[in-house]
């Protein structure tokens, strides 16, 4: 079992820091590699052409590998969830009367996309709520989800897990029922990807998008996703020169090309090549392949559940532990614990969490221990 890594992170110790689905603090390893890259460019005359492809593709491998994607040609460079939604959504077949089915009250960032295109094509957004009662919620809203796939529905796109409370969907359940309906499974996995488990090979998404900001633990502004052969031959939502055929020979760039990079290479965003951002992910994703996802969701429940216990005693509601991730979940409060009092608590405490629809959301990795949660149960304790 993972130990507390909280040495190779900069988080003072007066602070907990239990917000890492907000943004994770940056390792000293990849703070290190950002200040070398920036250093690089003070000497634009070392950098040659074949900088602009080797190190990406170098990534691109790396997060195929990390997700279990048999081919890193499907990997693309984003710089954001939406940009790669876009790419996604503006590419995908749909019909007038089909439907494209979505979780209630999903980041927006996997939403307006569909809702453009639903508008545009004529298709309907179906939202799948969770039950008004919390008994069972988890089992029902998987149930819901599962219920309102049949041969309307032309896509589903959610999350492994809900950004929001940490409510986990069963994908392989999910999966099985889009196959039968000939529908495809776009993920966003900004709140999943670095801190649970993930297999391409496993689960067949069609599109798989995630940030590095957050559980890759890599900077701002960048991201990955992976496109399936679908969309191999699609229009990417930007016009790049580097996107296309043949732009690793610099003297030929005046021979303009209709053709793309091989498969998701038609997908990576303009700059992709970018000299700072590519170092440190490449060197936090090194740091997360040595701890693993699985590790790191085990290490957090560790650390977590004797709070938990007491939080559940106190009349919160968390949901069970078989349908909620462990990094990340939602407290739902009973009515005499007073929210702003709870919130003036943690900023004296220095405790950082968010607060999203209904839910206070817990965020913890492997530079917490359960020091920090009994510092939290305490803020709840010292104002029922």
């Amino acid at each position: 079992m993972l130990s507390n890594q909280k040495d190779k992170f900069r988080i003072p110790s007066n602070v907990t820091y239990l917000n890492g689905a907000y943004m994770s603090p940056s390792l000293k390893s990849v703070e290190k590699v950002g200040h070398e890259a920036i250093t690089q460019k003070c000497f634009p005359y070392e950098i040659g052409a074949k900088d602009f492809f080797v190190h990406s593709e170098h990534l691109r491998k790396q997060f195929a590998s990390f997700v279990d994607a048999p081919d890193f040609q499907n990997i693309a460079i984003i710089p954001s969830a939406s940009y790669a939604m876009a790419n996604a959504a503006n590419n995908i077949k749909l019909n007038a009367g089909e439907e494209i089915i979505i979780a209630d009250e999903q980041f927006p960032s996997n939403v307006y996309a569909w809702q453009k295109v639903a508008t545009k094509n004529n298709v309907s957004l179906k939202v799948v709520s969770p039950p008004s009662s919390f008994e069972n919620r988890g089992k029902i809203w998987n149930q819901n989800i599962l219920d309102a796939i049949d041969d309307k529905t032309a896509v589903v796109t959610l999350g492994p897990l809900h950004w929001a409370d940490g409510t986990l969907f069963d994908l392989h359940a999910i999966r099985e029922k889009t196959r039968k309906h000939n529908a495809l499974l776009v993920i966003d996995g900004s709140q999943s990807i670095g801190a649970l488990p993930f297999s391409v090979t496993n689960i067949a998404p069609d599109a798989l998008v995630t940030v590095a900001y957050k559980w890759l633990m890599g900077p701002y502004s960048f991201g990955m996703a992976y496109y399936s052969d679908y969309f191999n031959d699609g229009e990417p939502i930007e016009d790049s020169w580097i996107n296309r055929f043949n732009s690793e020979d610099f003297s030929g760039l005046v021979n303009y090309e209709s053709r793309y990079q091989p498969k998701a290479g038609r997908y990576n965003m303009g700059e992709y090549s970018n000299f700072v951002n590519t170092p440190m992910l490449v060197k936090s994703i090194e740091q997360l392949e040595e701890w693993q996802p699985q590790n790191i969701q085990n290490y957090c429940h560790e650390i977590s559940k004797n709070a938990i216990d007491e939080l559940r005693t106190l009349g919160c509601f968390i949901e069970e532990d078989k349908f909620r991730a462990k990094h990340l979940f939602g407290v739902y409060l009973p009515e005499h614990i007073n929210l702003d009092k709870l919130k003036t608590k943690f900023k004296q405490e220095h405790i950082y969490v968010s607060f999203r629809g209904a839910a206070i959301r817990i965020s913890c990795n492997v530079y917490n221990d359960t020091a920090d949660f009994d510092k939290l149960v305490a803020c709840f304790k010292s104002i029922v």
